[in-house]
């Protein structure tokens, strides 16, 4: 079962997948003529903006927050190892390649959910299964990416998290993972069963403090470090681009590994962020999107780049070949294959080997922890679109979150690979979609993109007409604006 589990992982991933996913983020990028440089500031700015008019709804801060937690989890942590063992240093360069690129994705998005959100029992929902049968007419696409999208993130994409947690605890601990699994499930269980008003008030909370907490103990680790800081940048670079002699040989994967992690880490392009941004009250679309677009870099420019260049200028990991060959030892310590063992080692070589994986385990389990959240909205709303009001949507969404709770109790008790490969099947099957979907739609973001403008250098706070437009299918803003 893990060897066909693991095949299959390998077909979704394949190089097209890593080809469009970079292409799309090139294409977005010069089409908004790098929205993601150009109106830095003003993404900071639109945190904490919302739309008071609107009672339905959460706020900007609010879908940015629940955003920044589906983003922000094991892939900082545990991913960004991975991508290090068996992508090499310069597998973290094309992690941040994907998300300068992935902005301008995320941009577009997000934007397109804002466009064709609906307004359901006193809430937002939308994301790709809405704009592409809205915007793109093929409802059975949209079909499609809803299931693939439950099926990610109610069964696939849980496990990934909780097996982070469990792994970490019981090596900083001693617990066994069952009893981890317990617990955590519960927990979550918890959380879930209050809707996304109290996802979205945990998120804003603990999303950011444990982002900056974290951010923090990275710095001072590099300080101490710091003599080793700019070799470890050398090798981030040199073989990034296969100068490096003894590792050129991997390249591919380098470029592949970078590319993967670097998506399931900041989800650009994968259609999940969306899900968030249609859920937040702004006056214009194009704002989310900025919010949006914003939140990937926090997640890979500042979070995994903290992650990465702690282990590497700590010499905490290894790096295998293809074919399971030792092409790097940690000259620091005994470490096997890449987990989060190579993590709390770099921060032990700070604060002891057991402090580092206790700090570790605590940072991972509300990194996970809310991502797990996050994957539960994304799953719920998604059902909602499947089944719309009444008796079956109740209970489809009882059966997700039954589903969440005993996924996250399943993946503390197996191997990381096989839930790690059902995590990339996950998000690859919905990348494949959703990509392909907002190329469709591009021209609709290019045009929303050049209004919104427009409206700034008038000195106008930007409105969303989408009958002037050209725009059809917009009904939440149609009803708004008449």
């Amino acid at each position: 079962m893990e060897e066909i589990i693991s095949t299959i992982s390998s077909y979704v991933w394949s190089a097209p997948l890593v080809i469009l996913c970079l292409a799309a983020g090139l294409y977005f990028s010069f089409g908004t003529r790098f929205v993601q440089v150009r109106r830095f500031g003003e993404m900071a700015r639109l945190l904490f903006s919302t739309d008071k008019t609107q009672k339905t709804g959460i706020s900007s801060f609010q879908a940015f927050a629940m955003a920044l937690s589906g983003r922000v989890g094991t892939g900082n942590i545990v991913g960004v190892a991975t991508a290090i063992g068996y992508g090499g240093p310069g597998a973290i360069v094309w992690m941040w390649i994907i998300a300068f690129l992935g902005a301008g994705s995320a941009f577009a998005e997000a934007t397109l959910a804002q466009i064709y959100k609906d307004e359901h029992n006193g809430q937002f929902r939308g994301g790709p299964s809405y704009y592409i049968e809205k915007g793109l007419k093929c409802k059975w696409l949209a079909i499609i990416f809803a299931v693939c999208s439950v099926l990610a993130c109610g069964f696939f994409l849980p496990p990934v998290h909780s097996n982070g947690i469990s792994t970490a605890f019981s090596n900083a601990f001693g617990i066994d993972t069952m009893y981890i699994g317990i617990i955590v499930a519960v927990l979550i269980g918890l959380v879930i069963i209050g809707g996304v008003k109290r996802i979205a008030n945990v998120a804003q909370i603990v999303a950011p403090l444990m982002a900056v907490i974290y951010i923090i103990l990275s710095i001072v680790v590099l300080i101490c470090n710091a003599e080793a800081v700019p070799t470890a940048f050398k090798d981030m670079i040199s073989s990034a681009f296969g100068m490096n002699e003894a590792l050129g040989g991997i390249l591919g994967s380098t470029i592949a590994w970078g590319v993967k992690r670097g998506i399931y880490s900041n989800e650009a392009g994968q259609g999940t962020g969306p899900i968030v941004a249609a859920a937040a009250k702004v006056s214009h679309p194009v704002k989310q999107g900025l919010v949006q677009a914003f939140s990937v870099y926090i997640d890979t420019l500042l979070v995994c780049s903290a992650t990465a260049v702690m282990i590497l200028a700590t010499k905490t990991y290894n790096i295998y070949d293809g074919n399971g060959g030792m092409l790097f030892t940690s000259t620091v310590a005994q470490l096997g294959a890449p987990d989060v063992s190579y993590t709390s080692t770099a921060l032990g070589t700070l604060v002891g080997t057991s402090w580092g994986s206790i700090i570790i385990s605590v940072a991972l389990f509300f990194f996970a922890f809310t991502t797990v959240m996050a994957y539960y909205y994304y799953a719920e709303t998604n059902v909602v679109y499947l089944f719309g009001n009444g008796k079956k949507e109740k209970i489809a969404i009882w059966c997700v979150r039954i589903s969440v709770i005993g996924m996250v109790f399943f993946g503390s008790l197996h191997e990381a690979k096989t839930v790690w490969d059902l995590g990339d099947i996950g998000v690859g099957s919905m990348a494949w979609i959703n990509v392909i979907a907002i190329l469709l739609l591009s021209p609709k973001v290019f045009k929303l993109l050049k209004s919104y403008e427009k409206q700034k250098k008038q000195d106008k706070e930007p409105e969303f007409h989408p009958e002037e437009m050209g725009i059809k299918d917009a009904e939440f803003w149609e009803k708004k604006q008449k």
